[in-house]
């Protein structure tokens, strides 16, 4: 079960709970579930018994305890635990839950995340004239987008040509914010409501050009907003103190794991993952493709199943979300990080290990590996910054 089909799963408890006479309320159009906080358990937690209590007159661990009793009778949930003033703590059952977010990442591939269709939302963003403005102004543009947002870009002049040919930052039009948005690349509503925004980060100097398109913009996309960034050479270290290496490195190693695999004869396929033996040292062929001795890794630090990975992945549209709603792509590049991060470990045990041979655990395996390299390759593209396939 994947955060989507939960949080309807947890609808449609609140419905039943309506439709017996035992909550008055109105059943709100969409509930938020997250991981677990401090003193919480399970897999997924949301507070909706406490925002429906007031309107319920309902204490909330009342209301908690009514969908618990109906959330325990629905399919692929395995228990329900109220914590606190009424947190109700979610647990779903056995490795579905693993199987179904790889799937449906498969499925989605580099859009996992983006919305399937226009929301009507129109929006305008206007950057002054200066580097790193419009670089976030672009990598903004492409989340709303993905988002299902009408976005226009404009700049109080014309770019620097060497921005536009080695950034990428390009603008719809130059010159004052007067004009309303009038188009673009998915259509004209009928009604244009546009939200106005006008983007001030912290400028970076000294120029980050010479950085190359990629390193310069995760130089200018990483920090937040409010921080300078750092326009240095550390960005084209290719060594673990260099986030966008780790990021660009775990991407290219899910790509070499399929190769791999291809080679061994089997192909992914979403399913239960198998806990390898312990003190036995991964089989990592990936490594002919990818440096392995660029990022240490202690196999030691594996978990099985790897919860902060699936954890992480299953956040990946909360977090698109997050971005379109404070105008933030600094949090798209962090996410990226922890997902890499996450991943990085996980990745040793991909492979068949000596004289073993490939079994439904490796395909398992190899499908989460490629789930990640998906997310990792089409949050990048968001960011404008390339995936390679080999480093």
């Amino acid at each position: 079960m994947t955060p989507v089909e939960l949080s309807r799963t947890v609808l449609r408890a609140v419905r039943r709970a309506v439709d017996d006479g035992e909550l008055d309320v109105g059943v709100p159009a969409a509930v938020k579930v997250t991981p677990p906080g401090p003193g919480g358990c399970g897999d997924y937690a949301t507070s909706l018994a406490l925002q429906l209590a007031g309107p319920a007159g309902q204490p909330p661990l009342r209301v908690a305890e009514i969908l618990r009793t109906r959330l325990l009778h629905s399919d692929g949930i395995g228990d329900v635990v109220v914590t606190g003033p009424g947190f109700l703590n979610i647990s779903l059952q056995g490795e579905g839950s693993q199987a179904a977010l790889v799937r449906e990442i498969l499925e989605a591939g580099e859009r996992y995340g983006h919305v399937e269709r226009p929301t009507g939302q129109l929006v305008q963003l206007h950057a002054p004239h200066e580097v790193r403005a419009v670089v976030v102004m672009d990598a903004l543009a492409r989340v709303l987008r993905s988002q299902g947002a009408l976005v226009r870009t404009s700049c109080a002049s014309r770019p620097e040509p060497e921005w536009a040919q080695v950034l990428g930052a390009h603008t719809d039009v130059h010159g004052t914010l007067e004009a309303p948005v009038s188009r673009d690349a998915h259509g004209t509503p009928d009604t244009p409501t546009p939200l106005h925004l006008t983007l001030r980060p912290v400028p970076a100097t000294p120029n980050p050009t010479p950085l190359g398109r990629d390193a310069a913009r995760w130089a200018l996309l990483h920090p937040a907003a409010h921080d300078r960034p750092r326009i240095t050479a550390d960005h084209l270290v290719q060594r673990e103190s260099n986030p966008l290496f780790r990021v660009r490195y775990a991407h290219a190693r899910t790509r070499a794991l399929s190769r791999n695999a291809a080679d061994l004869g089997f192909h992914a396929e979403p399913g239960p993952l198998e806990t390898p033996a312990p003190g036995t040292p991964a089989r990592d062929t990936s490594a002919r493709d990818t440096p392995a001795r660029d990022i240490a890794v202690r196999p030691s630090a594996v978990q099985h199943p790897p919860t902060p990975l699936l954890t992480t992945l299953a956040a990946h549209p909360r977090t698109l979300q997050a971005v379109a709603a404070h105008h933030a792509p600094d949090r798209l590049a962090r996410h990226l990080v922890t997902v890499a991060d996450a991943a990085l470990p996980f990745l040793l045990t991909v492979l068949p290990r000596g004289a073993e041979k490939p079994s439904a655990a490796h395909r398992a395996r190899l499908a989460l590996a490629e789930a990640v390299g998906a997310v990792l390759a089409g949050g990048l593209s968001l960011l404008g910054i390339d995936a390679p396939e080999h480093l």
